[in-house]
């Protein structure tokens, strides 16, 4: 099972997204600063709002874009989240220690540097400035500077940037809300009760979360705290979970029932079981990520990037502590704060770094964290009342980005000239042997196909059925290898199945035995394999002495496959091997033919 994607394939809108929210940085300077800069500043205070009877609402453009369309921001981070702790980067504690430690020194250091350049005053009240890191300008930076095999770093980088957005919103509740009235506030916490409750609607869940979200927001903007915090916390309350093949199964029964007899209620039933295989969490994130990405992002940096760039207010940014005092925390902080920290928590052995990562791509990665864009530019709105210091704020923010991108491309640059890094996990680190590997097919075959799985995976070519389609289009053309990768983490009687298969090899029924492993996924404790042993017609008796002796060969074969699995960094099932290359992308039966057809081309 693939328990995160996310984090680990480059999306084809981020760079797209990215260059988006430069644009409307660029416009947003040209126009603060053109003849028509007063037409700028009067679009940003026109109020708009909606009147019914004697009651009345309305807010200036900024503040409904900074409080309204922000919140959608906000409730997609929080997404991402929870998905990370609850399935994915986030849930191997020990992978994670290092970004999640390595985050919390980016946020402190960052205020520490501020703070020392401007320790009293007005100016102390925006140390939130310097704290966050803007992930999207990050993604886009990675992209552009393109290092060399990025994607152990990438993740490291999303990983301790999903920890920085929390840490952010934390400063934001704590420290930048208004005084919180009691009323409100106790109405917030009982829509908080009935949005956790949602999930045990029989059904019209995702109207029901809109709604509440509303009115949460409402609540929350009453109470004096800022409103778009109730984006992060509808967020934090719609569970996540993996695909469950049960629910997988019910979906192709509907769509076999649809192929046998179209008509519109199968085909409403159809969608409803497909979308309610995939998490709401993950259905959001798909639904309304491309909204926040390339409308909610621009708009914002279009009606909060606008600064004066005259000789009066550079003048006044070069002489002002605020300024500086931004600039120096987000680049110097986040460079010693997250480099610093990388390099304790690895010295220590408190945290270890995924295979391939080194600390000089970590610094690299931690100039760039020094781009902080949507959310330094959002705290200035709120912590920073005067103009004329907003304009250096901002001045400072846009100023820290800049030499936070130059500089993390010339660390780039430089270390992989001097030490070029390796790729890890892209080609196959053992070749195959079928006298040691459990293969199908001609041992001559132009083509190979080799499938990391474990036998409680439900997405395994061999659970499904795939890589039977897969051989009958290929024949002889094809050599296919199993070798395993049990995730005891999510799938725990999986290692004991791969025993039970190998001691079974033994007596030449690896594939029988692993027919109905698959056949019984649930049903995988020892009794029930003893009884598929029987069933497949082993000696029970030399069975149980394969099973039972320690060490067993049966063990150690499990142990070396996995062990190169660890080596290789593979950490979802199935992971595929295409002629001795790592595939990527799908892996059902027709996108595993493409792949082998462009290898055999």
């Amino acid at each position: 099972m693939r328990l995160h994607r996310g984090l680990k394939a480059m999306k084809p809108g981020e760079n797209a997204a990215a260059g988006l929210l430069l644009l409307a940085t660029l416009i947003a300077i040209v126009w603060a600063n053109s003849p028509w800069a007063q037409s700028y500043w009067s679009l940003l205070d026109t109020h708009v709002g909606v009147a019914f009877g004697e009651y009345h609402f309305d807010m200036s453009v900024k503040h409904l874009i900074n409080d309204g369309l922000m919140t959608f921001f906000f409730f997609i981070v929080g997404l991402e989240v929870t998905r990370e702790f609850a399935i994915g980067e986030l849930t191997d504690r020990s992978r994670a220690a290092v970004p999640v430690v390595a985050a919390i020194a980016g946020l402190v250091v960052p205020a520490v540097i501020f703070l020392l350049l401007n320790p009293s005053g007005e100016n102390a009240h925006a140390w939130g400035v310097v704290i966050s890191t803007d992930t999207a300008f990050l993604v886009g930076a990675l992209a552009v500077i393109k290092p060399k095999f990025p994607g152990r770093l990438r993740i490291f980088l999303l990983t301790l940037a999903v920890v920085d957005d929390v840490g952010a919103l934390i400063v934001i509740a704590a420290f930048y809300s208004d005084a919180i009235k009691v009323g409100p506030l106790a109405v917030s916490a009982l829509l908080l009760v009935a949005i956790a409750l949602v999930r045990f609607l029989p059904a019209a869940r995702g109207p029901a979360y809109a709604v509440l979200g509303f009115a949460l927001w409402v609540a929350l903007y009453m109470a004096g705290i800022h409103p778009t915090l109730a984006g992060v916390a509808l967020a934090l309350l719609i569970p996540v979970f993996a695909p469950e093949r049960r629910q997988v199964e019910d979906a192709v029964e509907v769509i076999r029932a649809f192929r046998q007899s179209p008509n519109s209620q199968y085909a409403r039933a159809a969608t409803r079981r497909l979308r309610q295989s995939i998490s709401i969490n993950e259905r959001l994130q798909t639904d309304i990520g491309p909204y926040v990405a390339f409308l909610v992002l621009p708009v914002f940096a279009l009606v909060n990037a606008g600064v004066r760039l005259d000789a009066e207010s550079l003048s006044a940014a070069a002489r002002s502590p605020l300024t500086w005092g931004i600039v120096a925390g987000l680049v110097l902080g986040k460079f010693i704060g997250i480099t610093g920290a990388t390099w304790f928590m690895s010295r220590t052995g408190l945290g270890e770094l995924a295979p391939g990562l080194r600390l000089r791509r970590v610094a690299g990665g931690a100039a760039l964290s020094g781009i902080g864009f949507t959310i330094s530019l959002f705290i200035v709105d709120i912590a920073i009342s005067e103009p004329a210091r907003q304009d250096q704020a901002r001045i400072g923010v846009i100023a820290a980005s800049i030499i936070a991108l130059v500089l993390g491309w010339a660390i780039f640059h430089v270390t992989d000239l001097v030490s070029p890094p390796e790729p890890i996990g892209h080609k196959l680190i053992r070749d195959i042997d079928p006298e040691r590997d459990h293969v199908k097919g001609n041992p001559g075959a132009g083509l190979t196909l080799v499938e990391y799985g474990d036998y409680e995976c439900p997405f395994c070519s061999r659970a499904t059925g795939g890589i039977d389609e897969v051989r009958a289009h290929f024949g002889d053309d094809l050599l296919y290898v199993w070798r395993h990768l049990p995730l005891e983490r999510v799938h725990p009687r999986a290692f004991d199945a791969a025993r039970a298969a190998e001691a079974a090899g033994f007596q030449g029924k690896y594939f029988e035995m692993g027919t109905e492993l698959f056949a019984h996924q649930d049903d995988l404790e020892w009794s029930d394999i003893y009884r598929y042993a029987n069933s497949i017609g082993l000696d029970l008796a030399q069975f149980d002495q394969d099973i039972r002796v320690h060490p067993s060969k049966a063990l150690h074969r499990v142990q070396d496959d996995a062990e190169d699995a660890e080596a290789m960094d593979l950490n979802s099932t199935p992971t595929f091997f295409v002629n001795g290359k790592r595939h990527t992308g799908p892996w059902d039966s027709a996108s595993l033919i493409r792949a082998l057809e462009e290898a055999r081309r």
